[in-house]
């Protein structure tokens, strides 16, 4: 559907999602993008008043409802049950309607309903108490989208795109983990995104070595050798414009940066660190490789700041405006 508003879910009730929604809409309810949160609107509208935050909300019975108040009102599709929760306090309780609201933003995006799914930060270890049999968003994601789902992490943000290829590993464990049938794939996965949702014809790939100095011709590491450079072979004869490996210490100043649409990273922290250094007020998560638009801010639930009033919506703004143009950039490609 054309113009549909974006749907974001209500994550951890205890954390700052429900603030940081508050807060987006303050900044977006005049120009947009349009969007409606999964949650239960009494809780929301109490938490405007607790936040001291001027913000009106508006139940609504369908997506289709958002756009037609969004300037005066935050939109709020009813979860289906009452939700309450003590700031800072997460409890096992809230974790099916947090599963729920993931649920229903997927399903509506699927159905055409809803033009992307934005999600906002979940407690793990909680939902994992629940009996929740994800590690996190990423994995529920590529499940409910399908078996055969290839799910990429990127991270964008102060001019950058960057796309790890192992992510939560241990940093002992990332030699190991490492194939070339990975790195190529998520690099596939990485540019056929860049295509699609970015409006990137010809992207170009910038890989990263592992070893310091890229390895030094095998003294320092071999991986650069075994399993990089033939990853990169292998996608140079499919035709991707791929480049490396390249020393991680120098790729990403600023002359570099020019060089490449994305940075495939060998592992978590050499993605990561150069992307909040750049933007960590800004940062948004997107999942590569779902057949819906999926983006969310880069931090977590903050419960330590929980219902002070003081958390920043500059990330979730970024990951709505972003969800808003890969779409738009998907709808025009399809």
């Amino acid at each position: 559907m054309s113009g549909a508003p974006l749907a974001l879910t209500m994550g951890e009730p205890a954390g700052i999602g429900g603030e940081l929604a508050l807060k987006a809409w303050q900044t977006l309810c005049h120009d947009g993008p349009v969007f409606f949160l999964i949650d239960d609107p009494d809780r929301v509208r109490a938490l405007a008043v607790s936040l001291a935050l001027d913000v009106p909300v508006s139940a609504i019975s369908k997506p289709s409802k958002a756009a037609t108040g969004f300037a005066a009102a935050l939109p709020v599709l009813a979860i289906g049950e009452p939700v309450s929760a003590i700031p800072g306090k997460p409890a096992a309780t809230t974790a099916r309607t947090v599963e729920s609201s993931i649920r229903q933003a997927v399903s509506l995006t699927m159905a055409g309903d809803a033009s992307a799914v934005i999600t906002n930060p979940i407690q793990k270890s909680v939902l994992a108490d629940a009996g929740f049999a994800f590690p996190g968003h990423t994995e529920f994601l590529g499940a409910l989208a399908g078996p055969d789902t290839q799910t990429v992490m990127m991270l964008v943000g102060g001019g950058l795109r960057v796309v790890p290829v192992t992510i939560h590993v241990p940093l002992a464990d990332v030699a190991q983990q490492l194939t070339c049938d990975l790195i190529e794939s998520t690099a596939i996965v990485a540019a056929e995104a860049l295509q699609r949702d970015f409006g990137i014809a010809s992207p170009r790939l910038a890989l990263a070595g592992l070893n310091p100095h890229a390895g030094e011709d095998g003294l320092l590491g071999k991986e650069e050798q075994t399993v990089i450079t033939p990853a990169i072979q292998r996608l140079r004869a499919r035709g991707f414009d791929a480049t490396g490996p390249i020393p991680a210490d120098a790729m990403f100043h600023a002359a570099a940066r020019q060089s490449y649409d994305a940075a495939i990273c060998m592992y978590h922290d050499q993605a990561l660190i150069p992307l909040k250094t750049l933007a960590f007020d800004e940062g948004v998560n997107t999942t590569l490789g779902l057949p819906f638009v999926r983006t969310s801010p880069d931090h977590g639930t903050a419960l330590d700041i929980a219902g002070k009033g003081i958390a920043k919506p500059d990330s979730l703004i970024a990951a709505l405006k972003l969800a808003d143009h890969m779409a738009r950039q998907r709808r025009g490609h399809a």
